[in-house]
């Protein structure tokens, strides 16, 4: 693991949408929020190389495959309205520039103060529609990115650890605000090549934001990230609790947390998948209690030709 300088991104109205990504590639925005009165959580992820993508996977075993041509929006609405979309598209429902990045009938734009999310999406398995706008305001963007493996061609950008967030839908119709996180992943090869799993948390604390990453490396080795950053954006990497197990998911993907007191619990499942899992948790960080946004991947589980056959009824492809 290296710490690497950030990019030079959404500082002012270049947020980097339109960035070279090497053939077999990916990168992807991520951003979650959980609402003030706890009834509501959303987590989108802009890909371009699905890295999740059976047709992305399918691809690559034909020829070095071009990222552009496996792009998607993922959105998982939480609570009473839960709802999911994921439809993969080709390059040719896709633009980029430098502050913004249209997929089909989808979009983010970046004004150089909020992140502006246009959703236009049909649900799976149950086909409905998730329409509306999600505003993602950061506190500070942060300086730092980290390699997250040995060759050091995965890389981490925790863009904004703390951020509030606005959701407006028409369908389902629902308004809210919350506590929210962005960030970023770049890879110029499949994340299954470089890692075995990994789980990722990060919680809003009373002073700051908490966030947990470790993965188990592909051919040896861990990386293991403990940071907290102040409202300024300003971070510091500190020796985080010993790992407590925790119960697995229905598709018994295994969860774990860092946490001082023995009273972590998995509060709630959001999404139970094949190969991941993404959870709210409990947890006692710097002797507070605090809710954090978990997910736990298994890039194994993903590899396997059942779970490959699994995805397209979860992620379709579209032709154009």
């Amino acid at each position: 693991m290296s710490v690497l300088q950030a990019p030079a991104f959404f500082q002012d109205s270049n947020a980097g949408f339109d960035q070279d990504v090497a053939n077999d590639g990916y990168a992807w925005w991520y951003v979650d929020a959980l609402s003030d009165d706890g009834q509501h959580g959303i987590t989108i992820i802009a890909f371009i190389g699905s890295v999740f993508s059976p047709y992305y996977a399918w691809a690559r075993r034909k020829a070095p495959a071009d990222p552009l041509n496996h792009c998607a929006l993922n959105v998982a609405l939480y609570g009473k309205q839960k709802r999911w979309a994921m439809t993969e598209r080709p390059k040719t429902s896709v633009e980029r520039s430098t502050d913004s990045f249209t997929i089909g009938p989808s979009s983010l734009s970046w004004d150089g103060s909020a992140l502006t999310i246009s959703v236009d999406e049909i649900t799976v398995p149950i086909p409905s529609r998730i329409r509306g706008t999600i505003r993602v305001r950061p506190a500070a963007i942060t300086d730092t990115a980290f390699t997250l493996n040995a060759n050091g061609n995965h890389t981490w950008w925790p863009i904004a650890p703390a951020a509030r967030v606005e959701v407006a839908l028409d369908h389902p119709k629902m308004c809210w605000q919350g506590d929210g996180y962005l960030d970023m992943n770049t890879g110029d090869s499949p994340l299954e090549k470089g890692f075995v799993n990994w789980e990722w948390s990060r919680a809003a604390m009373q002073n700051g934001t908490a966030v947990l990453y470790e993965t188990k490396n592909r051919g040896g080795g861990c990386t293991a990230l403990a940071l907290k950053f102040d409202p300024a954006g300003t971070m510091t990497q500190f020796d985080a609790a010993p790992t407590m197990p925790l119960k697995r998911s229905g598709w018994r993907v295994a969860r774990s947390i860092r946490s001082e007191g023995r009273d972590a619990r998995v509060i709630k499942t959001l999404t139970d998948a094949p190969f991941y899992a993404r959870s709210l948790l409990s947890a006692r960080l710097f002797g507070e209690q605090v809710e954090l946004m978990h997910e736990s991947l298994s890039l194994d589980r993903f590899s396997s030709p059942l779970v490959q056959a699994m995805l397209p009824f979860r992620m379709p492809r579209a032709r154009r």
